[in-house]
C-alpha cells in the first residue's frame, strides 16, 4: 500500500500520469548489470537487453542467484540499477578523463565503479562513505572492480570542504533521500516515508552540499542525484544550489525514446516511463573559472605536517623488485608501505594520495599489493583482482564451478598435481584469488570477511 500523502503529492506533480506510476510501483523491478572489462561476453542463461544510456549496461529477463556465480565475486560485473547508470552521460558530456573526482556518498559502489571505469588510467577518484558499516562494502566492491585509480575514505562532507579547497574537477552527491524510487524494491521504505521525512531529507541534502561546496573548483561540475521523485528534494534543491551556492544548470543530452522526463531543472526517471527505478539527476557548473596554467592540486594540500603519520621502516629492495614483477606496467604505480603491508596506486597522483593518507581516514588506496610474512613478501588478495596483475608471475590453476564456490566459502581445497607455492586460482580464465600449496595441504587465502555463505 502506497502512503496516501505520497499518492496526493504525485497526483499534483504528474497529473493524469500518476496512476501509471502507481501501477508501475506495484510491478516487479527489472534486474540490470553493468559489465566490467574483465568480461567481454555475457554468460547469463536468460534473455538480455541493452540499457540504452550505457554501453556496458544490460537488463536480465530474470534475476539469477548472483551469490552462486564466481564471476560476480571476481568483479566481472556489478549488479546496478539501470537508471543510475545515466551518470555516464554527464561524465561523457562534461568531464575530461584526466579529472580528479569525488563521489561523496558512495556506498555500496555502483556509481564509483562506473566513474572509475570512465576515468581509466588518466584520472583519480576519491570514493567516500560516512557510514562506517557501509564503507567496507564500498572498499570491497572497488577492489573487486580492479582499476587501482580509487582511494576509499571514511570522512564527513565538512572535512572534505575544509581540507580540499578547490581540489575536485567534479563532485557527485548521490544524496541520502526519502527513497520514493525504491518503493517497489524495498516495501519497508513505504512504511518509513512521510512528508516530515521528505522535509528533513531536503534539509540534510542542503547541509551536505553546503559542507562540501568549497572542495569543488570554480568551473567544476557538480552532479546531484537522488532516488526519489518529489520536487522538494529534487528540483527545489537543484535551484537552491544554483541560486545560493552559485552555479549554472547544465543540459544533459538524451534520446526521447529512453523515456526520461525533463523537470524544470534536471531529469526524472519514472518507472512507468523508463525501464529502471526512480531516479533524479541534475548537472551544474560552479561559477568562476580555474586559473589557466595552475595545477589542479592546491599547494597547501601538499604540505607535510607535524601530525602526519610516521613512515614504517622500508621494505628490503628485493621485496619491491619482486612486487613490481607482479604488475604489467610497474612504472605506472607508486608503492606505499604501511607497517607490513604494501599498496600500489597511480604514480602520477602520488603527492595527492599521500596527502589523503596523512589527513583522511583511508580504508584503501589503489589496491593491496604485498604483505610481509616472516622473511618473504606474499601477494595480497586485491592484487588478484587488479586489472594490471601480470598473471604469468604466478602458477595458474583453473577451477571448476564447484571448486570455485568452495574456494569462495574459504573451504579446504584438494587440487591434485598443483604446483607448490603461491597459486593464482582462476574460473573461466578470470582470476578469483590466491592459494598456497604447502605439500600436505592447500591453504585457502581468500579473505575471510569476503567469504560467501550458503548451504
Amino acid at each position: 500500500m502506497l502512503p496516501l500523502d505520497f499518492i496526493d503529492s504525485m497526483r499534483r506533480q504528474l497529473g493524469a500520469e500518476a496512476d501509471d506510476l502507481f501501477r508501475a510501483l506495484q510491478s516487479d523491478a527489472p534486474t540490470s548489470i553493468r559489465l566490467n572489462t574483465k568480461m567481454d561476453v555475457l554468460t547469463f542463461p536468460c534473455d538480455t537487453e541493452e540499457v540504452p544510456w550505457h554501453i556496458d549496461g544490460y537488463y536480465l529477463s530474470e534475476r539469477p542467484p548472483f551469490t552462486l556465480d564466481p564471476l560476480f565475486h571476481a568483479g566481472c560485473y556489478y549488479v546496478q540499477e539501470a537508471s543510475s547508470m545515466f551518470v555516464e552521460q554527464v561524465l561523457e558530456q562534461y568531464l575530461p578523463q584526466d579529472s580528479i573526482v569525488l563521489d561523496l556518498c558512495a556506498a555500496p559502489g555502483g556509481k564509483s565503479t562506473l566513474i572509475s571505469e570512465y576515468l581509466g588510467d588518466k584520472g583519480l577518484l576519491l570514493s567516500n562513505e560516512v557510514v562506517r558499516q557501509r564503507v567496507f562494502i564500498l572498499s570491497e566492491n572497488i577492489q573487486k572492480w580492479g582499476n587501482g585509480n580509487t582511494v576509499v575514505t571514511h570522512n564527513t562532507p565538512a572535512e572534505y570542504g575544509e581540507k580540499c579547497e578547490s581540489m575536485f574537477d567534479c563532485i557527485l552527491v548521490d544524496a541520502p533521500c526519502s527513497g520514493e524510487g525504491m518503493f517497489r524494491k524495498d516495501p519497508a521504505s513505504r512504511e518509513e516515508w512521510s512528508l516530515k521525512n521528505v522535509r528533513m531529507c531536503a534539509e540534510r541534502q542542503r547541509s551536505i552540499l553546503m559542507d562540501v561546496w568549497d572542495a569543488l573548483k570554480p568551473g567544476g561540475i557538480l552532479i546531484y542525484s537522488t532516488c526519489t521523485f518529489n520536487q522538494e528534494e529534487d528540483e527545489r534543491n537543484a535551484e537552491w544550489i544554483a541560486d545560493s551556492l552559485g552555479a549554472e544548470v547544465l543540459p544533459i543530452d538524451y534520446d526521447p525514446a529512453w523515456g526520461i522526463m525533463e523537470g524544470t531543472i534536471g531529469y526524472h526517471f519514472y518507472p512507468h516511463r523508463a525501464k529502471g527505478e526512480g531516479f533524479y539527476i541534475a548537472a551544474l557548473r560552479k561559477h568562476g573559472a580555474w586559473p589557466a596554467g595552475l595545477a589542479g592540486i592546491p599547494s597547501k594540500a601538499l604540505r607535510t605536517d607535524k601530525n602526519s603519520k610516521k613512515k614504517s621502516p622500508a621494505f628490503p629492495a628485493e621485496y619491491e623488485k619482486e612486487m613490481r614483477s607482479w604488475l604489467q606496467h610497474p612504472d605506472h604505480w607508486a608503492i606505499r608501505q604501511n607497517d607490513r603491508f604494501a599498496t600500489a596506486y597511480p604514480a602520477k597522483f602520488k603527492d595527492l594520495i599521500e596527502y589523503f593518507a596523512a589527513h583522511f581516514t583511508c580504508i584503501s588506496t589503489g589496491f593491496g599489493l604485498g604483505e610481509e610474512r616472516g622473511k618473504r613478501i606474499a601477494p595480497q588478495h586485491s592484487l588478484s583482482m587488479a586489472k594490471d596483475l601480470r598473471r604469468e608471475a604466478f602458477p595458474q590453476v583453473e577451477l571448476t564451478r564447484e571448486q570455485a564456490l568452495d574456494y569462495l566459502r574459504t573451504a579446504a581445497l584438494v587440487l591434485p598435481n598443483a604446483p607448490m607455492g603461491v597459486l593464482l586460482l582462476t574460473y573461466e580464465n578470470v582470476p578469483l584469488g590466491f592459494a598456497k600449496n604447502v605439500g600436505n595441504r592447500l591453504n585457502n587465502l581468500y579473505p575471510n570477511e569476503w567469504r560467501i555463505r550458503y548451504q
